[in-house]
């Protein structure tokens, strides 16, 4: 598996080489903002790492999320809101098009990440877990997982912990070839993407 993701985050780094360095030249020409936005996640037994991704949201994003708070329309620890006006206008095209998770493969070359796994959870979501819903850090988080192709956003909470369970149960390379064929799929599709 690790062999699977040193090569094949080489691979997509080079292969969307052009496609990244168009979206950070856009980042910086349509919004004032560091290029890449850090945030802290929680991956493998409960150990922090940063996560990487293309800015697509306004400076001071997290400083206005409890303002935002009441119109969440996620269940469960997780914030998600269709409309959310932190989100810049190429921000909502990058993040439809998963163009902003692109730097992700530098964690996944580094080794905190995987291809193939549950997505990686901030901390403030991971405190509100219950002993179950942990099980989902039994393994290394990752790009794509089984709610990447199934919906994203348009799934329940719980039939996300159940999906990743689910992985953590049937994880193999096959699996992982499926899964991210399916998310190659689902991204050209745009499917529940926000």
């Amino acid at each position: 598996k690790r062999c699977m993701d040193v090569v094949g985050s080489i691979m997509c780094i080079i292969l969307f080489s052009p496609v990244m360095l168009l979206s950070a030249i856009l980042v910086k020409a349509t919004s004032k903002g560091p290029l890449i936005f850090a945030q802290e996640r929680v991956g493998l037994h409960n150990k922090p790492f940063q996560m990487y991704k293309f800015r697509t949201m306004c400076v001071d994003a997290e400083q206005k999320l409890d303002a935002l708070k009441q119109r969440n329309e996620a269940d469960g620890p997780v914030f998600k809101m269709k409309d959310d006006p932190r989100v810049t206008k190429l921000g909502k095209f990058l993040r439809k098009m998963s163009l902003d998770e692109l730097p992700q493969f530098l964690n996944v070359l580094g080794g905190s990440m995987s291809l193939v796994g549950p997505r990686p959870p901030i901390p403030r979501e991971v405190e509100q877990y219950t002993p179950y819903q942990n099980h989902r850090l039994d393994v290394k988080g990752g790009l794509t997982c089984y709610w990447q192709c199934s919906g994203r956003s348009n799934i329940m909470f719980d039939e996300w912990v159940e999906l990743d369970l689910r992985y953590i149960r049937e994880q193999s390379l096959k699996t992982d070839v499926k899964i991210l064929w399916k998310t190659a799929r689902a991204v050209l599709q745009g499917d529940g993407a926000e």
